[in-house]
């Protein structure tokens, strides 16, 4: 078994899309996800974003792992560990971007109407978020 090295940073290599399981029938599409079977973790916290006007996220959670998807019109979204930033696109309901602690988010290029849900393992506290890119650089010891 390979040993990471231990980096206060979050890790991208460790971010995946997660399939959302959809069942479709003459009246429509239902898309479920259910706690600790097709998310990898206890949900603890649900929200939607909505009616959105600018830019959202500019921060990171210390120890939330996250299940993010666009339930209505796209947008992007940016992951940053310190050194290497990803982009990815959401915009489909089935499909899901998982994440965990310690990445920058940034998200940005939002089409009229958006509706973002996200799924979180921990309550919110602010105080467990890094709301700034150089107050997040200093806490990665960059």
């Amino acid at each position: 078994m390979n040993q990471r090295t231990i980096s206060p940073a979050g890790h991208l290599d460790e971010v995946r899309w997660l399939d959302l399981p959809s069942h479709g029938d003459p009246r429509g599409t239902l898309t479920a996800v259910e706690s600790g079977q097709d998310v990898p973790f206890d949900v603890r916290r649900v929200y939607v974003l909505h009616d959105i006007v600018a830019d959202r996220g500019g921060h990171a959670h210390r120890d939330t792992h996250q299940l993010v998807t666009a339930v209505a019109g796209g947008f992007d979204l940016s992951l940053s560990d310190g050194s290497s930033r990803r982009t990815y696109r959401l915009n489909r309901p089935t499909r899901g971007l998982l994440f965990g602690p310690m990445l920058f988010i940034t998200m940005t290029g939002f089409l009229p109407d958006t509706r973002v849900l996200v799924m979180a393992s921990t309550h919110y506290d602010g105080a467990r978020s890094i709301r700034s890119w150089p107050d997040y650089l200093a806490a990665i010891g960059q």
